[in-house]
């Protein structure tokens, strides 16, 4: 009976360490956003401000329609505010941006899928190099939020 107890309490123990380190390794977010719908662009954002919040080290890659939230000259969709906050898609990730120190990309394709340069983008926000993403989704301890 008291190995069995012990060897339960080690069990548990291991547990709760593998756990622990799992949840301390945990602390990279990558967000890619594909959606036009504002709703959704703005939960992604609203997710990744948490997760900054929280100590995760956070990146936004914004592919396809999503790509226009980064342009200086975005369409009402990213720009207008969204209830139950007025906030708008772009306005929060330029917050996150700012003031967690995100990075913020556009898919490599987005661009040059626009016939534009970097000039349309909103200052501080790049183009994605496809090795470096791809490390980024691989990295020990990463998660990805897809929206």
């Amino acid at each position: 009976m008291k190995f069995l107890t012990r060897a339960l309490s080690a069990a548990v123990i291991c547990a709760a360490t593998v756990t622990t380190v799992t949840a301390q390794e945990a602390k990279k977010l990558v967000t890619v956003v594909t959606s036009a719908e504002p709703q959704t662009q703005l939960m992604a954002m609203v997710l990744t401000m948490q997760a900054a919040q929280k100590g995760a080290e956070t990146h936004i890659l914004l592919c396809g329609p999503a790509g226009d939230i980064a342009l200086r000259d975005a369409p009402e969709s990213a720009t207008s505010g969204q209830p139950p906050r007025d906030m708008s898609p772009q306005g929060l990730m330029q917050t996150i941006r700012q003031k967690t120190g995100a990075s913020v990309e556009v898919c490599a394709i987005y661009l040059p899928g626009r016939g534009e340069d970097t000039s349309v983008l909103l200052e501080g926000i790049g183009v994605a190099k496809p090795d470096e993403i791809a490390a980024r989704l691989l990295a020990d301890g990463t998660r990805v939020l897809s929206f």
